[in-house]
């Protein structure tokens, strides 16, 4: 593609462009002058100047109208294009409409985020766009902004997020903190747990790096530590290394209640204090205004209200 200086452009009567058009459509330097509401002498000084500019005369008159020569027939297609283009630039913006969305969007959020939220936001979307399709790749703090910047995905949710950036803008959609999962035939829940009960479980891990999370680090500051008698990687994994035994976990609230819906587990707040933490969407700076963006906003919020946030009587 050719770069065009701003320079060069600034020099363009783009009045001259409509001119010309208009005597190509009309075959006629009056008929022009009446479809552009202007004089037939404006007209025929704009085709004079076109001439001038093109070293060309470009139309000349016979006894059916004024013909293009071969260097109007040539440029004409590529004129009547390039004022579309602009008419369509220039235009005010349509109304987004969900219904006609028929594309994939990919959306990045951990495994946990996918239990809570994924299942809402896929009904959300097959109401409103059911034309359209969710991607959903999963990423993590550390990986979150390349995957914006590389355009890997379009919008994502985050736990905690990192630093402002000068390239992404984020959205605090509310917070989450941590509950315990048992399987209530093995482990006693009638009675509210203490730490000693808790540290003598055995415990299945869930974090990326398969060695430590949160709960050691809590309990370190309480001079406390416990027994991983497992560690995974994958939240989704939990119910079949709990069900049927006497272990307990400790994950993201909002993943412990999606658990919950789907195994006979139990749950409750873990016996020692543990933070909450925000819950963020995070976006590139140049998809601001960009109408389908705002729509994945306002559904994954919606989502995260629906499977994320936790019920009162959680906390």
């Amino acid at each position: 593609m050719q770069i065009i200086g701003l320079n060069d452009t600034a020099r363009v009567d783009y009045n001259l462009v409509t001119a010309f058009l208009a005597i190509w459509r009309e075959r006629s330097v009056s008929r022009a002058a009446a479809h552009l509401n202007l004089s037939q002498s404006a007209v025929s000084g704009s085709l004079a100047r076109l001439r001038r500019m093109v070293d060309d005369p470009l139309f000349v008159r016979s006894r059916d109208g004024m013909q293009p020569t071969p260097r109007a027939i040539e440029i004409a297609p590529s004129l009547e294009a390039a004022l579309a283009q602009m008419h369509d630039a220039l235009s005010p913006q349509r109304a987004f409409a969900p219904a006609e969305l028929a594309r994939a969007v990919t959306i990045g959020m951990s495994d946990d985020f996918m239990l809570a939220c994924g299942p809402a936001l896929l009904h959300r979307v097959a109401v409103a766009a059911p034309r359209a399709s969710i991607i959903i790749r999963q990423c993590n703090r550390q990986t979150i902004e390349d995957d914006l910047e590389s355009g890997r995905i379009e919008l994502a949710m985050v736990a905690s997020p990192a630093r402002r950036s000068r390239t992404t803008r984020q959205l605090e959609i509310g917070t989450s903190g941590y509950r315990c999962l048992v399987d209530p035939a093995w482990v006693d829940v009638l009675h509210p747990m203490t730490l000693d009960a808790y540290v003598g479980l055995p415990h299945v891990l869930v974090s990326y790096s398969g060695r430590s999370g949160a709960v050691d680090q809590a309990l370190a500051a309480i001079g406390r530590t416990r027994h991983v008698a497992a560690a995974l990687t994958q939240f989704a994994a939990l119910p079949s290394f709990l069900l049927g035994s006497a272990r307990v976990a400790t994950l993201p609230s909002h993943a412990a209640l999606a658990l919950c819906r789907h195994a006979p587990l139990h749950s409750f707040d873990p016996p020692m204090a543990m933070e909450r933490y925000p819950v963020a969407l995070l976006w590139r700076r140049d998809r601001d205004a960009d109408p389908t963006s705002g729509w994945l906003r306002e559904l994954l919020r919606d989502a995260w209200r629906e499977g994320g946030a936790e019920p009162a009587d959680a906390r």
